[in-house]
């Protein structure tokens, strides 16, 4: 008897292994197929302008990269939660740095104790603004919580125009800057702000994927990224989970906002541009993968920074277009990401 109720779950298992390997070949190939399409590509550029110019742009395409894996890892942490794509995500991130930029100029804290205040600040904000706004709705009414969220879009833009005004205000790099603060290689210069928000942004997603292998509300946040149902027989306290979801999101935004910043210029919708790139990125990594927003956002980064730089007649004003045909044709070609995983429903 125990060999013949064991059965099924031996053929499930197997089916799972079979199903887990298709999706790792599939993975390697649309990788192998984007650093092909990147490295000749490269190899163009180099013919056409020369070393020096090619890898200042790569440089510059890696620091963006890395800003934009930032802000995308702050929509996959709740997409994997909720399936759903936060709109206000990016002017969540703009009022963590406006909070930040406060406590500089109005206490005189220190710019890395500021943004530290700034993100515990807004993940707070977020839990509560989660409980308050997007838990009474039920949760498989994806419709309902987009239009919240892209109500909080509009409300937190005109909320920061209304306290800061919309004149553009300056934010302290925490990191070395100026032309001394730079390495040279090749005639390219590699500033130290830009390998400071690297070494941060490597930092935090080491971090994330930490705390959610190895602590007990990473463990309910992953089991109800992958079945909420089941979560829910489990015991699993969905409300909860999508809350520590929100509030960790929030804190991820406003370090990437505030990283960002010191290259740009604080005002209400300075996050929102940012935020176009940033669905580039997630979505060519994958929704629903850590790892992935940053290779997304690194990819993005490149992609715009060598095309707007090499290309007849697309300059850096056309970086959003760049965005947006990389979003286009990921949805075409390859869905889930790079990295993604397609959604699979039991039939």
């Amino acid at each position: 008897m125990g060999t013949v109720t064991a059965e099924p779950a031996r053929t499930e298992q197997a089916g799972a292994d079979v199903v887990a390997v298709s999706r790792r070949k599939a993975r390697r190939r649309a990788v192998l197929v984007v650093l092909v399409l990147l490295a000749a590509f490269s190899a163009w550029a180099l013919f056409d302008g020369g070393v020096q110019l090619y890898l200042q742009r790569f440089f510059d395409g890696l620091a963006n990269g890395f800003l934009y894996g930032l802000a995308a890892l702050s929509l996959v942490i709740v997409f994997k939660a909720t399936r759903i794509i936060n709109f206000a995500q990016g002017p969540m991130a703009m009022l963590g740095c406006y909070l930040a930029l406060t406590l500089l100029e109005t206490w005189g804290v220190p710019v890395l104790v500021a943004v530290v205040i700034a993100m515990a600040v807004s993940g707070l904000g977020a839990a509560a603004l989660e409980r308050a706004l997007i838990r009474p709705f039920d949760q498989d009414n994806h419709m309902a919580i987009i239009i919240v969220t892209l109500a909080l879009f509009l409300g937190f833009n005109a909320l920061a125009a209304l306290v800061w005004g919309f004149h553009p205000k300056s934010f302290p790099s925490p990191f070395p800057q100026g032309t001394e603060a730079t390495i040279e290689i090749a005639g390219a210069r590699l500033p130290y702000q830009a390998i400071g928000i690297a070494v941060l942004v490597v930092a935090t997603v080491v971090v994330l994927e930490l705390v959610l292998n190895r602590t007990r509300l990473g463990l309910a946040f992953r089991c109800v990224a992958n079945d909420v149902e089941r979560s829910r027989l489990l015991g699993i306290d969905i409300g909860r989970t999508v809350q520590f979801s929100w509030a960790l999101a929030a804190a991820v935004g406003t370090l990437g906002a505030c990283l960002i910043a010191p290259s740009t210029y604080v005002d209400p919708g300075f996050m929102n541009k940012i935020l176009v790139y940033a669905f580039a990125a997630a979505t060519l990594g994958g929704l629903d993968s850590i790892r992935g927003a940053l290779a997304g956002g690194l990819l993005t980064g490149l992609s715009v920074s060598l095309v707007t730089g090499y290309l007849p007649g697309v300059g850096s004003e056309l970086g959003l277009v760049v965005a947006f045909a990389v979003i286009i044709a990921v949805l075409q070609f390859k869905p889930a990401g790079l990295f993604g995983n397609r959604a699979m429903e039991r039939v």
